[in-house]
């Protein structure tokens, strides 16, 4: 037993590492899915939706490659799944979409402004871990699963692009993106190509951790095999949804001997601490608090959506939008589209209201 709580440990602090040095990524190079969107609808600049691009194929290239090698299991990942999620995906992808440009970024960017000092994040934060809370165990997980969780389509081979059958579609996807990304000549910088590539990295580096340092064939009490530190006991690499709600669960109840850490209540600590770091050592570190009510009250709605929609959408940005896609799943891909209809109904929404305002 103490050997397995010795590599538990080392499953935990890889991950809090992981987390550490995605908070400083995001917080030096500004790597963000809503910026990027932004970028694209009011100046028409690709240079960051690149970068999230280039950290997809990495991320996808790295798990198939892990598992092509026999490193990990790829049908034992939380993505991995014989149910097309359709309605579910697509509602909450919106709702998470839209909520992440009024709450001013998705929760990868929430928890590196609070990093960086900015207390309305920490007001997103707290509002998006409460009702994602809320969406996995309590009101509205019952309305979760009496609605859009019914509806759904059976793919016995899996819903995932593997199911194709196509030899190789993990890398020939990789690849693809590479091309579209390398292509433009504008985005060999040293910033994008350590947002692109860095992020990419990390995400295969975390697949490795939980499925491969992490995996105990046999336990010694259970003799069940088992992924050490995961919440749900499966393969999981990183996501920003239901670990804000854990590690809020966590904190509250501390002292009930049930409550563990989890992978990703570790990695959202490091999210937020490798952001004080780099905001710190780059002097960038500044305390913002809300403009007026109509802020706080934009951040709040934006707070409900992105926990609801999240925990609907079984994944955020970063965990449909970098793990989810870097398994093929069919789910991530609904997800992340949905989410980017979202942002763009919201972003437009936005600049129509500033240029009604204009006029006036």
């Amino acid at each position: 037993m103490n050997e397995l709580t010795t590599l538990t440990k080392e499953v935990l602090g890889a991950f809090f590492l992981g987390g550490l040095l995605l908070g400083f990524i995001s917080q030096r190079t500004h790597f963000c899915t809503m910026g990027a969107i932004s970028d694209v609808v009011h100046m028409g600049d690709w240079t960051r939706a690149r970068q999230w691009a280039c950290a997809v194929a990495v991320a996808t290239f790295g798990f198939t490659a892990l598992s092509d090698l026999g490193l990990i299991d790829a049908s034992k990942t939380l993505y991995a799944s014989h149910r097309l999620m359709w309605l579910s995906t697509v509602v909450g992808g919106l709702m998470f979409g839209y909520g992440m440009v009024i709450a001013s970024g998705c929760g990868n960017k929430a928890l590196v402004r609070v990093g960086g000092g900015n207390l309305k994040s920490v007001v997103v934060v707290l509002v998006m871990g409460i009702t994602a809370f809320a969406t996995m165990k309590g009101i509205t997980a019952v309305l979760r699963t009496l609605t859009v969780d019914t509806v759904f389509i059976d793919m016995p081979a899996g819903a995932s692009l593997h199911a194709l059958g196509v030899s190789g579609v993990g890398y020939i996807v990789a690849a693809g993106i590479l091309f579209w990304v390398l292509n433009d000549k504008e985005f060999w910088t040293a910033n994008s190509l350590l947002a692109g590539v860095g992020v990419g990295a990390i995400v295969v580096a975390m697949w490795w951790v939980s499925g491969h340092l992490g995996f105990v064939p046999e336990h010694p009490e259970t003799l069940d095999a088992v992924y050490l530190g995961t919440s749900s006991g499966r393969i999981e690499a990183l996501n920003f949804v239901a670990p804000i709600a854990n590690t809020l669960d966590w904190l509250m109840f501390y002292s009930d001997a049930s409550k563990v850490l989890t992978t990703g209540v570790l990695a959202v600590v490091g999210v937020i601490c490798g952001s004080a770091v780099s905001a710190i050592q780059s002097r960038t570190f500044r305390w913002e608090s809300f403009a007026d009510a109509r802020d706080l009250g934009q951040h709040l709605v934006g707070g409900v959506l992105m926990g609801v929609g999240g925990v609907t959408a079984m994944g955020c940005t970063v965990g449909q939008g970098l793990s989810g896609l870097s398994t093929l799943s069919l789910n991530a891909v609904l997800a992340v589209l949905a989410i980017f209809t979202g942002a763009v109904l919201a972003l437009r929404q936005q600049a129509a209201r500033l240029e009604r305002t204009a006029c006036a």
